[in-house]
């Protein structure tokens, strides 16, 4: 009844529809201002949709200079499996190694491959294009939220948080499973928990031993984030403005990265972009910063309001607004995709 109270008294544990549901009516009346359900579909033209939903890792990652992406190929589900070892091995692959789906959202089928045994059953059982990627072990993982307006050559970073993966640590006394049922986040994951973790459940971790949990370092699963809004200075403006105007066509969308430290990242070196979302990105610092719903609700309609400023001027300038019925059949199709890649995660 103890975890159920805190679910339902922090914002931050709510369904995702539950929480915006109260401030649905204003992204309906930018719909209505724009004459468009899709009106966000013009603030990022090079990428798909801008980059609301369904957009390939490829299409993102074709954004960034090369040498700011971890090292990828990509792998078709219906490959052979010794094409699919081929392929790796001739990449310069060794374990462990990141996989997941090409499109894909919210860490889903996200996994770490330590070795042959792990990587053929998650090619086995996986249904569509994946990628495989470096692990990469920088030591600092952080988010930086971006907007820029077009008409402007410098943007705003307006959020930027350190990630700590979903980890327990052990004491030399305790299962696992005991070590979840008292961690303040993964205790209320139980039945992800026991879908990833159930066969170790019994095992004692060692005293001092990290055990890591999830290796998405996003919200949904289970991340803890914290706000560094007091780093955000001139430095970390000029390297995002500097990658904004790579392409010259991406205004607001959000980096996760890993770096040596923030004050390289500042520097703009020792760091490498792991993902790249467009204007689907949540500003994801409204989480686990000692925020008010009010003050979230004020973060989150102030992005709003920006994504509509963008949009429509890159409408007025020539990148059109999607049809409704090009904008229904892909969302449509993107969700029946994640949908199923749910029921194999």
């Amino acid at each position: 009844m103890n975890k159920f109270f805190q679910k339902i008294t922090n914002w931050e544990r709510w369904n995702f529809y539950v929480l915006y549901f109260p401030i649905g009516p204003v992204w309906l009346w930018y719909c209505l201002r724009s004459w468009s359900f899709w009106f966000f579909s013009s603030s990022n033209p090079t990428i798909t949709f801008g980059g609301f939903e369904g957009e390939g890792k490829k299409e993102m990652y074709d954004q960034l200079p090369p040498h700011l992406v971890p090292r990828t190929i990509y792998i078709m589900h219906d490959w052979p499996f010794p094409e699919v070892k081929k392929k790796i091995a001739a990449a310069g692959f060794t374990f462990p190694f990141i996989v997941k789906p090409d499109i894909g959202m919210k860490g889903i089928l996200f996994r770490k491959i330590d070795n042959e045994e792990q990587l053929k059953k998650y090619h086995d059982r996986i249904p569509v294009e994946y990628i495989v990627q470096d692990l990469v072990e920088l030591p600092v993982e952080v988010s930086v939220f971006y907007f820029r307006f077009p008409w402007e050559q410098k943007g705003v970073v307006s959020g930027f948080i350190d990630k700590e993966l979903l980890q327990v640590k052990g004491d030399g006394r305790a299962t696992l499973k005991e070590l979840i049922q008292k961690h303040p986040r993964a205790g209320f994951r139980m039945e992800e928990m026991e879908h990833r973790h159930g066969h170790r459940f019994n095992r004692v971790i060692p005293e001092g031993e990290t055990f890591y949990l999830s290796y998405a370092g996003n919200h949904n699963r289970g991340a803890h984030f914290t706000n560094l809004h007091k780093e955000i200075d001139e430095d970390l403006h000029r390297v995002f403005d500097g990658l904004s105007h790579y392409t010259d066509k991406f205004y607001y969308g959000r980096y996760d990265i890993k770096t040596t430290s923030v004050e390289d990242l500042k520097k703009g070196k020792n760091f490498l972009i792991l993902e790249f979302n467009g204007c689907g990105a949540e500003p994801n610092h409204i989480y686990d910063c000692d925020m008010s719903i009010g003050k979230a609700y004020a973060t989150i309609l102030l992005h709003w309001k920006t994504l509509y400023k963008i949009s429509r001027y890159n409408h007025r300038n020539g990148t059109p607004y999607w049809s409704f019925t090009k904008g229904w059949n892909y969302l449509r199709d993107a969700r029946k995709h994640f949908n199923m890649l749910e029921k194999y995660d």
